[in-house]
């Protein structure tokens, strides 16, 4: 991938300041850039590093105002916000590594499957009877699709990722490496000599538009009907997603978090690393809840932010940690207390 910094102006809807026909031709980090490299300055306390940088581009704000004088060597592209241009860049970065279209000699391929146009299959994946996968999806090697599965357009399945039978992928999701979707659920029912008998699921599981799923995170199918994420919902690493949950749009998890069996969380929400939900819940739209939160009932509450064992509005909990820090003097006045108390018998 090879352009001049007026190019990439162009594509991010940018303006020069400098050289317009530097050739660019990596992506690098502002304090490790090199000759040919575009970077992105954002957070003000970089800017240091915009004044030794080797880099040939640095992408900034459209009102920043050096506080030394920029290298003759960059040129600095303007935009409205040097992150969300970054990332721009990144993507067509990526689509231009996009492995060329085809299948390897080495994957199993069921009868009736079905690909969209622009497919690639990697090395040693298995694709099972009946499914279809969409135009410029891509399968990286080692991952395993079962039967009747449907993936859209567009879609990136990383390596050794599992998509069990009858589960629907939409378009432009991202499915990380590990990750599985459509293992059983955790349910077993006891019986009469107290012996776990195990529950079949029989339901699938949907990923809706614009999905990424993290590595090694864990989406379990549906007792019955379906586990749903919707339009937009990002998963960091090692989330589980218990059987019938349902996560709302453009709501994000971080890494660790545990959501048991049928709990319905709203749209917009952010919910912080190593949150745990009891099943059963409703979450309202746009809550917040605080990393090693235990959420043991439903919120009925939108736009609330929470923390806590149980989970508790965030003011509340910050008042009881106030509390919980004095416990040591309070305990000793109680004692003393006590004690006169008991010396005036």
């Amino acid at each position: 991938m090879e352009l001049s910094a007026g190019q990439l102006a162009n594509i991010l809807e940018g303006e020069i300041d400098g050289n317009s026909e530097v050739s660019l031709h990596t992506l690098a980090k502002i304090e490790e850039g090199i000759p040919g490299a575009v970077c992105f300055l954002s957070n003000l306390e970089y800017e240091k590093h915009l004044y030794t940088s080797k880099a040939s581009a640095v992408i900034v704000n459209q009102g920043f105002v050096p506080t030394k004088t920029v290298p003759d060597h960059i040129t600095l592209i303007r935009v409205e916000n040097p992150r969300m241009a970054f990332a721009k860049l990144l993507e067509a970065y990526q689509q231009f590594r996009k492995k060329e279209p085809g299948i390897h000699p080495t994957a199993v391929i069921e009868d009736k499957v079905t690909f969209g146009e622009d497919v690639y299959i990697g090395p040693n994946c298995y694709i099972g009877s009946g499914s279809v996968v969409g135009n410029g999806s891509i399968i990286k090697s080692g991952s395993r699709i079962g039967d009747s599965v449907q993936i859209g357009e567009n879609c990136t399945i990383h390596f050794n990722v599992v998509i069990n039978d009858d589960c629907r992928i939409g378009d432009n999701c991202i499915i990380q490496h590990g990750a599985v979707i459509g293992g059983d659920g955790f349910g077993f029912q006891p019986d009469s000599a107290n012996d776990y008998q195990k529950i079949s699921h029989i339901g699938n599981v949907i990923l809706e538009d614009r999905v990424e799923v993290g590595a090694n995170t864990t989406i379990d199918r549906a007792t019955l009907g379906s586990t749903i994420i919707k339009k937009g919902v990002k998963l960091d690493n090692l989330i589980q997603i218990g059987h019938n949950v349902v996560i709302g749009e453009n709501t994000v998890i971080a890494s660790q978090s545990g959501v048991a069996g049928s709990v319905v969380i709203g749209k917009n929400c952010m919910i912080g690393g190593q949150v745990g939900f009891a099943g059963h819940q409703k979450i309202a739209d746009g809550s917040k809840f605080a990393a090693k939160t235990g959420v043991l009932g439903s919120i009925s509450t939108p736009d609330g932010i929470y923390q806590g064992i149980p989970a508790v509005p965030l003011r509340t909990w910050q008042k009881a940690q106030i509390i919980f820090k004095r416990l040591p003097e309070i305990g000793k006045k109680l004692d003393d207390i006590e004690r006169r108390l008991n010396d005036n018998k």
